[in-house]
């Protein structure tokens, strides 16, 4: 399913499928499961690049060093609120980042983290809706 709806936008690009012990790797780290929808995208494309380069969905190994580093980055924590509720998973290449908020009645969300003024604020109810507004936001 994932590949089809990133194959509909000829710029961009789905990486290979990631190994299933990578995801496992990434929960272990994060002490959190993967939201359903982002374990079964990881599984066909370990990662999709945008028509204009952004790293809309990471790789499994980037979700984790790049959560870890929000999260253990001490400078952080008099900057930003908490980063721990959150689980970042993409970019749009200017620094803002989109993330799964994990809370069970919510961890289906995705929020867009604005790096500029750290708010958080709601993107699209599901990973499908977000990947195809990433992908083309004229779509929208």
């Amino acid at each position: 399913m994932w590949r089809e709806i990133v194959a509909a936008y000829p710029e961009a690009r789905a990486a290979t499928p990631a190994d299933p012990a990578a995801l496992d790797r990434a929960e272990a780290g994060l002490g959190q499961r993967l939201p359903p929808g982002l374990r079964a995208l990881l599984l066909e494309c370990d990662g999709v690049v945008g028509q204009t380069g952004e790293d809309v969905v990471w790789s499994a190994a980037r979700i984790l060093d790049d959560n870890l580093a929000f999260r253990r980055t001490p400078a952080f924590r008099s900057l930003y609120m908490p980063f721990e509720p959150l689980m970042f998973f993409g970019d749009d290449g200017g620094g803002d980042q989109f993330a799964f908020v994990r809370v069970p009645e919510r961890d289906h969300d995705v929020f867009v983290w604005d790096h500029e003024t750290d708010s958080r604020s709601f993107v699209a109810g599901n990973l499908e809706a977000y990947l195809r507004h990433a992908l083309d936001p004229e779509e929208f």
